[in-house]
Parts: C-alpha cells; sequence; structure tokens
C-alpha cells in the first residue's frame, strides 16, 4: 500500500487530447480527453488541469457553469473550478468497477454553457499490485494411488489474483520433498494451474500421506503471495481418472431466464467399476458469486439456474467442474456460459443542460436544453431514437453519439401560449420495443410585443354646457395583451388645439385611469363640439402607444333668455309706437315682433304672447311669428291709443322670456300723432323741442334709409361671389338647422354667434328682416337667411315714410 500511495506522489500523469468532431449543428462542440491514473489514489488528488487541457481560462469555468455529468449513482471525479484541477472525489477500485477486464475506463461528461460545449472525458484504470493470490480453499485434498508411475500429474486449484497483467498470479512453488515436484500448465486463456508430478514411485504402507505448501506468487514488486495446504493421501490402486466428452464446454443463456432453468447436464465416466466409477460433480475453484447463480447436482451433473442473470451485469461466467470417482480420481474441465441480451431496460432520459425560460423573440434555433439518452443494453436493444409532440414549435436535433439537443423550431408567442409542458420520449429498437418519457417545463417571459388597444375606434363624448369645473365627464379604457410593466397603460392628451388654444385648459386626462375631466366651464353658444387624441403609452422598454380620437359635442342649456331685435326695447320715442290708419280693417299688420334666442334646439323655439291689453279683443299676435294683427273693426273715433306688452318666452326647461311694450296710436294721418303725443308734454317748449326733434329724426331716419339702401345693393352684387347659406324664413314652421354633433340633440333655430341687421319700416306691413350676416369663423352651413317678408299695403305707402333701424345683436 505505501509503494501505491508512493506511486500516487510520484507518478508523471499522462494524457492525450483528441478532438473528435460528430456533429455540429447550432453552437455543440464535442470533444474527448483521455487521462491514465492508478486506482486507489486518495481522494482530492489531482488527475490533472482540464481548464488548460480544454484552452480554458479559470474565470471561464464558474461564468460558463462547467459541470461534470457522471454515468451511474457513483461520482468518481470532480472539477475544482477555482484552480481548474480535475481530482478524485472517491475511492476508485478498479477491481470492485471493472472486475477482471483487462481495460478498465470511466467515462463521464463535461458541459459547459454560453455557448454550450459538450466534452467527453474517459479515465483509464491503471491495476495496482493491492491484491495478493489467494486459493479456494486452505487445504487440497490429493489421493494418488500407490502404482502410480512417475510423472503422473495431479491437479491443483489455481490461485486467484484480483489484479490483472504481471500483478496477477505468475508463478507457484512448493516446499522441497523428494517425490513430488511442481509444474505449472498454462491454458489458452492464459491461466496458470499449479499440478504436483510424481518423481518417484511411492509406497502406501511406507508411507500414507503427504503435506505439502503450495505458494502462489503474483509479478508486483516485491510479490505478493499466497499460501495453501496439499494433503497427498496414497490410495490403494484405482487406476482410471473419470473422463469427460471435451475439456471445454460453451452455452448461450438468455439473461433474466427463470430460476431452474437447465443450463448443461455433464455426463463424465470412469473405466473403473465398482465405487471406483461412481462419480460425483461438484464446482472447482470458481468466484464465490458464481455460487449464487448457479448450481450444479452432484450425482447427475445437471447445473441450473439458481439466481439472476444480468446481461448489463456480467456478460460471460466461467465455471470449473470437477469429477471424482469412488476411488478419489478426479479429472476437470470448463464450462464457458454466455449471456445473451434481452431487452429489458428502458431508456433513459437525462437532462443535462436547460435553460427552462425563454423570451418570446427568441430566434428558432434557440437551444433550450442538452439532453442525454443511454439504454443498458446492447446492439438493436441499446439503440434509442428520441422525438416530442409534432405540434409544438420546437424540434429535436441528433448533435453527438446520445446527445440530441432542444431547440426552438419557429417564433413562439407568450400571448398565445405561456408555457409548454415538452414531453421527450425514448424509444430502443429492441423487441418488444421500450420507451420511457421526460417532461421539461418552458416557460414563456413576455416582451412588450403588442400596441395598447382601445375598447372604441373612436369616442363621442357628451357633456352638457355649465359643467362643473374639474368633473368626470368620460372614462377612457385601453388594454395591452402583454403583462406586468409591459402592460402598464400611461394615458396622455396629445397637443390638438380649439380655436388656435391648446386642449388641455378644456380637458385633462388622468394619466393611471384614463378618466376625462373638464377643466372648465363648457359654454354651448362659445363652443359646439371639439376633438383631441389620447394617447396610450405602456411602461415596456421600448415603450409602445396607440391613440384614439375623442369627440366631445356640448349639449345645449336653456341658459339664454329670448333677445328682442325688434321693437328695440332700449329705444324711447317713435321706436315705441306704431300708427295705425282709421281704414285698417280687420287682419291688418300692425308691426312685428322679432326676437332671437342665442340658444338652439327647443331651447330656442321661439313663442310670443299678449300679456297687458287694454282692449284683449282688438288685437291678436301670432303664436309663432310675432305678427301683431288687428283682431276686429276700429271703433269709429277720431284719435285711439292704446298699450300693448309682448312676452316672447322660449321651449327650454325652464322657460325663459323678454317682454316689449308697444304703444299703438290710431289716426287718420301722421299729423295726428303728434297731438296723442302732445299731452305728455309740460309746457309749449318741450313740445316745440319734440318737433324739432322728431323732424331732425325723421331726417336722420331718412339718411339711414338711403344708406341701407346702398349697403343692400353692394351685398346684392357680391352675392355671386359669395352665395348665401340661409334658407327662406316661414312664419308659420320652426327655424331648422343641422348640427356638427351626432343626433344626441335635437334641431335648433340658431346657430353660433350672429351678427343681425335688421332694417324696419314705420309701416308695420313692410317690416322685414333684410338678412342674416355670420360673424367671422363660424360656419356658414348651419346659418339661417330669411328673405324679405313683407306684405304691401299701396293704400299707406305713399303717405308713410320708412323708419328703418339697423341693430346688430352678438349671441354669447
Amino acid at each position: 500500500m505505501d509503494e501505491k500511495n508512493g506511486n500516487g506522489g510520484k507518478r508523471t500523469m499522462k494524457w492525450q487530447v483528441s478532438f473528435f468532431i460528430i456533429s455540429f449543428i447550432s453552437d455543440l462542440i464535442c470533444a474527448q480527453l483521455h487521462y491514465s491514473i492508478p486506482e486507489e489514489m486518495k481522494q482530492g488528488s489531482t488527475v490533472g488541469n482540464i481548464a488548460k487541457d480544454l484552452g480554458l481560462t479559470i474565470n471561464e469555468l464558474s461564468f460558463r457553469k462547467f459541470h461534470v455529468v457522471s454515468r451511474g449513482k457513483a461520482q468518481y471525479f470532480n472539477v475544482n473550478l477555482e484552480s481548474g484541477d480535475l481530482y478524485v472525489a472517491e475511492r476508485i477500485d478498479r477491481e470492485r468497477i471493472c472486475d477482471l477486464k483487462q481495460s478498465c475506463l470511466i467515462s463521464f461528461e463535461a458541459v459547459i454553457e454560453n455557448p454550450l460545449h459538450l466534452y467527453s472525458i474517459k479515465v483509464e484504470i491503471q491495476d495496482v499490485n493491492d491484491n495478493s493470490p489467494s486459493f479456494s480453499k486452505n487445504t487440497f485434498d490429493v489421493v494418488i494411488s500407490e502404482s502410480a508411475l512417475p510423472g503422473v500429474h495431479l491437479a491443483l486449484g489455481h490461485a486467484h489474483d484480483l489484479d490483472i497483467g504481471t500483478n496477477s498470479v505468475q508463478d507457484y512453488n512448493i516446499n522441497n520433498n523428494e517425490y513430488f515436484s511442481l509444474g505449472i500448465k498454462t491454458t489458452k486463456d492464459g491461466i496458470k494451474f499449479p499440478e504436483l508430478i510424481l518423481e518417484k514411485n511411492i509406497d502406501r504402507e511406507r508411507q500414507s500421506t503427504y503435506e505439502l505448501i503450495l505458494t502462489a506468487l503474483d509479478g508486483g514488486q516485491p510479490p505478493n503471495t499466497g499460501t495453501a495446504f496439499i494433503k497427498i493421501k496414497v490410495h490403494d490402486v484405482n487406476d482410471n481418472f473419470p473422463k469427460f466428452s471435451k475439456d471445454t464446454f460453451e452455452v448461450s443463456v438468455n439473461e433474466n431466464v427463470p430460476v431452474g432453468f437447465l443450463v448443461l447436464q455433464l455426463n463424465a465416466v470412469d473405466e473403473d467399476e465398482g465405487l471406483n466409477a461412481q462419480i460425483t460433480y461438484s464446482f472447482r475453484d470458481i468466484p464465490e458469486i458464481i455460487y449464487s447463480v448457479f448450481s450444479i447436482d452432484p450425482e447427475n451433473g445437471k447445473i441450473t439456474v439458481i439466481g439472476n442473470i444480468d446481461y448489463e451485469l456480467r456478460e460471460r461466467y466461467e465455471l470449473t467442474i470437477e469429477a471424482k470417482d469412488g476411488g478419489g480420481l478426479e479429472t476437470h474441465c470448463k464450462i464457458l456460459i454466455h449471456i445473451i441480451d434481452i431487452n429489458d431496460n428502458a431508456p433513459e432520459v437525462t437532462i443535462t443542460s436547460l435553460q427552462d425560460r425563454i423570451p418570446e423573440d427568441c430566434p428558432p434555433d434557440t437551444i433550450i436544453a442538452l439532453i442525454n439518452v443511454h439504454d443498458l443494453d446492447s446492439e438493436q436493444n441499446g439503440e434509442v431514437i428520441c422525438e416530442i409532440s409534432e405540434d409544438l414549435p420546437f424540434q429535436l436535433i441528433s448533435s453527438s453519439t446520445n446527445y440530441y439537443k432542444l431547440v426552438t423550431r419557429t417564433y413562439v408567442d407568450r400571448e398565445t401560449r405561456p408555457f409548454y409542458n415538452i414531453t421527450i420520449r425514448a424509444m430502443d429498437n429492441g423487441s418488444p420495443q421500450l420507451s420511457s418519457n421526460n417532461t421539461i417545463q418552458l416557460t414563456i417571459s413576455d416582451v412588450n410585443d403588442n400596441i395598447p388597444i382601445f375598447e372604441k375606434n373612436n369616442y363621442v363624448v357628451y357633456v352638457q354646457e355649465n359643467n362643473i369645473h374639474g368633473m368626470s365627464i368620460h372614462s377612457i379604457h385601453a388594454s395591452d395583451y402583454d403583462i406586468d410593466e409591459n402592460a402598464k397603460l400611461i394615458y396622455s392628451v396629445l397637443s390638438n388645439t380649439v380655436d388656435n388654444i391648446p386642449v388641455t385648459p378644456y380637458v385633462s386626462i388622468n394619466s393611471m385611469t384614463g378618466v376625462l375631466y373638464a377643466q372648465r366651464s363648457l359654454d354651448y353658444e362659445q363652443l359646439r363640439e371639439f376633438q383631441f387624441q389620447v394617447m396610450a403609452k405602456d411602461s415596456g422598454s421600448p415603450p409602445l402607444s396607440s391613440n384614439v380620437t375623442v369627440r366631445i359635442c356640448i349639449i345645449d342649456k336653456n341658459d339664454n333668455a329670448p333677445k328682442i331685435l325688434y321693437p328695440s326695447a332700449d329705444t324711447e320715442g317713435s321706436a315705441l309706437f306704431e300708427f295705425i290708419p282709421h281704414s285698417a280693417e280687420k287682419g291688418y299688420l300692425v308691426t312685428k315682433v322679432i326676437a332671437v334666442d342665442a340658444d338652439s334646439g327647443h331651447n330656442a323655439w321661439l313663442s310670443y304672447h299678449l300679456i297687458q291689453v287694454q282692449e284683449p279683443s282688438l288685437f291678436t299676435i301670432g303664436q309663432y311669428t310675432g305678427e301683431i294683427r288687428i283682431g276686429r273693426d276700429l271703433p269709429d273715433i277720431e284719435s285711439l291709443r292704446q298699450k300693448v306688452v309682448v312676452l316672447v318666452k322660449d321651449n327650454g326647461v325652464p322657460s325663459l322670456s323678454s317682454t316689449v311694450t308697444l304703444s299703438f296710436v290710431v289716426a287718420e294721418s301722421f299729423q295726428q300723432v303728434v297731438p296723442e303725443v302732445k299731452p305728455k308734454q309740460s309746457n309749449s317748449d318741450s313740445a316745440s323741442n319734440l318737433t324739432f326733434y322728431l323732424l331732425v329724426c325723421i331726417a336722420l331716419i331718412s339718411l339711414f334709409f338711403i344708406v341701407t339702401i346702398i349697403v343692400t345693393t353692394f351685398y346684392k352684387c357680391r352675392k355671386s361671389r359669395t352665395p348665401p347659406t340661409f334658407g327662406p324664413y316661414s312664419r308659420n314652421v320652426y327655424p331648422q338647422f343641422t348640427l356638427g354633433c351626432p343626433s344626441e340633440i335635437s334641431d335648433t333655430s340658431l346657430p353660433f354667434p350672429f351678427s343681425y341687421d335688421v332694417c324696419v319700416t314705420l309701416d308695420s306691413k313692410q317690416n322685414e328682416i333684410a338678412y342674416l350676416k355670420p360673424v367671422q369663423n363660424v360656419p356658414t352651413d348651419n346659418l339661417i337667411d330669411t328673405e324679405d317678408s313683407t306684405r304691401e299695403n299701396n293704400s299707406q305707402k305713399d303717405s308713410l315714410l320708412p323708419i328703418c333701424n339697423l341693430l346688430t345683436v352678438r349671441q354669447f
């Protein structure tokens, strides 16, 4: 043992490195290292520097996850990642591992990743002379006939040595004596059997027994020895030995045959008679393990199976059978039992390297796992085929002997399938075919490859005007098929403008929830609708976003009272009375009250009512036209003065209204109007002043009338270049127009802000609306154009001077 340790300390390591490129598909590289060491090295002894032999740095061993994959339960070698040394991890006993095999190799694999490399390592275990020869029994009983002649050979049992080669049994010797010498017989297998050779005649009567010491020596330096006693008994004459039909028998037996299976029946013969011809059979000089596998019937020589025969444990058995007759003479034969392999081992699937999580954007041919398949059977029974389900986006590629790579076949999509259970099935080519499975659970990690998707293609939001500042008006929601941060959305309003003003003063959005808030109170009369874009952006890297158009439609609220355009409520004097001639009959148009409402739809539908009339039956008013007519014949009096209060109200809820007071004067001529007014003056000076003012007013009105005619003519000439979009005005039909927003809002009578130019004659029958001129920047497709509404009275046309009031009203 000291010599062994010394050899282990002083040994010089021989190693050979051979790179055999078996298959290159992707980045997998297979190489082979070969080392040679003696058995029984101490644990921790260095075999070689594997990092240096493979051309790797020390840092690469840890960074690239260098590890050793051993076959079987025992791991005899390991690698020091800090130094790169391959060292002995467990005690190595060549005899226990390889039995009597001449070549003893321990194979294992080393795997390194990023990129993936595979190295096959074989370590040859050299025999050390650590076992002494031993005999199957301590004493050999030898019988010799006294009639034996010199030169007779007496077979002895050979010694066993678990070592091989020169360390096995090389020689035998016996102690010196005058009758016997020792001879050695070598078989075809190289096994040396000792034999006693009779040198001179013996006489039983002179000496009936002899005792010798048999010594077996191996070839070690110094050699180990083993001894046994030889007891020689001189027997009476029995000069015929049992004989077998041949010296060596060879049989083949399937592995896993049942207990009791007949392997062979021997039949030795002896030409002697009587007791000397009775033969008994027994095993001779066999290892102890064989006694638990085979048995022999001592009387009939039947060899049967009594234990489990496994080809994977032992491929061949050698038996030595002894046949001894009743006189003590014996002979031997050898039986070689060859074990036939049957397919009794399913393939083993081992995952040597695994990447159990891959991103969904990984390209095809991405390596997921390195798989080793191994079958303990031989030949066709040990040929293994690996496969996976064809409906998976993965494939197996054979990379080297017994190794497969599991790679992606196409791109994978986490949103379609977030994980896979990949079952790897290995099948051998035996009959019956055996198979085994191993399942890999692969998780697909998310990549930000989906843009946010809104619930709608666009949003239309209705908001009633005069809303509360900061109120929630709608919720915008988008979803993202990704997960975690890639699905976390942030909402924002893009910088659209309304009337050249950024949209942000009007609305804001909660960046986390997508709730829209009104930043100010909206006014339908100023702004009917506006639109902007909302962007939803995820938190991935890089972030993805999408936009949606949001249209805000403002719903009108009845918050504007009717505005009376004519007669002007703040004008005193001539504007507040109307002249009625005595010749007027029932149905005569006295005047027309003109009003507008800044609201729209039902809120702008106006109705006219008389609320204060001295004689209710004398005047009537058109509920929807505002025309005041004589309801009955005028009384036959020289002069009549009537005061009327007209109420104009809209159709909103609650309804809003305005009033105007009118004075009607019935007289034969305009000169009679002055006396009607004159009583109101406090003195003659006031009357003269009133007359002067009246004349000035008439002159000014005449001048305004002429100017109005000129302006009207000018606009009529421009009509071909700017065609009006106004429709005819109907006294008995509500004005109609179309809103910009969808039909959630009803038709209205007046749209956006307008300026109205109204020209009214003093003759109530000739009252008319000249035209409506839209203010700048207001769409004209929703405006109303009223043509001249004139009811002429020829009898009064020449007697009355026109009075034209230019009134401009702007809606807000």
